[in-house]
């Protein structure tokens, strides 16, 4: 057994599972890197040690100071693990209809949570911690949306995780929402297989979706476009809130206890394999499903579960 001198040291190296059961194609296998076993429970523990991590190298943070992110959970969640540990101050602002999980997990690891309007969701949190940021210069602003931190972490970790235990992977799939594990797994993935597709899994426009955005809402996140990712993507699916929650629950029957988005990426999977002859399908499950057991998704009638979507952001 390893001996690790801090809990950042792990972050990352998550194990894959395969889930080819649920495949409708007997040609097409299907993997899942469990992002969830990151110690802060998501995939967004990569880039929170990286975006901090880059600041203290280039000097753009300094100890002691205020952070501030604006973040649905999991960024959020990642990032106030991290400040616990090195002495830093967070400000999260995010929506008021965001999930009691979120919030709790939030106040655990000592972030001070600024709310935004609920109706306005993730784009709104943006809005503020940007005005925020420009009325107090003395504050850290990362903003996960364009630090191009964010993509590297998956250009160096996740990329070369999957590459090293999945070599034979010709299709990547992953939920769209700052871009950065698409544009950096995907980017990476690419450069040592130019063959293998990125699909990105995006709701449909208008719609809330457990950590997603559709580009057609309003907002298309700089490292996005910094990316080229428009040219990098082979293909994006729209994902609806009820086909997610149906293959979250279809999870459970291969042991699978993730949280929405997953479920999101499972579906484009699924979708993926019936499209394809043969092939071997990645997707990465951003979290656990600890976070969403208020929203009743595994337990209560799928249609109130899913009416509830409509009010309350799970991500």
């Amino acid at each position: 057994m390893a001996l690790y001198t801090s809990v950042l040291d792990l972050i990352g190296n998550t194990p894959m599972v395969e889930v080819s059961e649920l495949s409708p194609n007997p040609q097409v296998r299907i993997l899942m890197k469990l992002e969830g076993q990151n110690p802060g429970g998501s995939v967004k523990d990569r880039i929170a040690k990286s975006m901090i991590e880059e600041a203290e190298k280039d000097g753009s943070i300094r100890p002691g100071q205020v952070l501030l992110e604006p973040s649905s959970g999991n960024t959020g969640i990642g990032l106030a693990m991290v400040c616990r540990i090195k002495g830093y101050r967070l400000k999260v602002v995010m929506p008021a209809n965001v999930s009691v999980e979120r919030r709790q997990l939030l106040e655990l690891w000592g972030a001070e949570i600024i709310d935004s309007p609920a109706a306005e969701g993730s784009n709104g949190a943006v809005r503020r911690a940007r005005q925020m940021a420009e009325e107090n210069p003395d504050w850290a602003f990362l903003y996960q949306y364009a630090n191009p931190a964010n993509p590297k972490a998956h250009f160096e970790g996740t990329g070369p995780e999957i590459w090293q235990d999945c070599p034979e992977v010709t299709h990547f799939v992953a939920g769209l929402g700052t871009s950065g594990t698409l544009m950096g797994t995907g980017r990476y993935l690419k450069t040592r297989n130019p063959d293998i597709q990125v699909w990105a899994i995006e709701p449909p426009a208008g719609e809330l979706v457990d950590g997603l955005r559709n580009l057609d809402d309003g907002y298309v996140p700089p490292i996005f476009t910094d990316n080229d990712g428009y040219n990098l993507l082979d293909r994006k699916t729209v994902i609806g809130p009820r086909e997610s929650i149906e293959w979250l629950r279809r999870l459970a029957d291969v042991g699978i206890f993730a949280g929405i988005s997953t479920g999101s990426a499972m579906a484009g999977a699924v979708r993926c394999a019936s499209q394809i002859e043969s092939g071997t399908v990645v997707i990465v499950s951003p979290d656990g499903g600890w976070k969403y057991l208020s929203t009743g998704a595994w337990t209560e009638d799928l249609d109130a579960v899913v009416e509830r979507a409509r009010h309350t952001l799970y991500f």
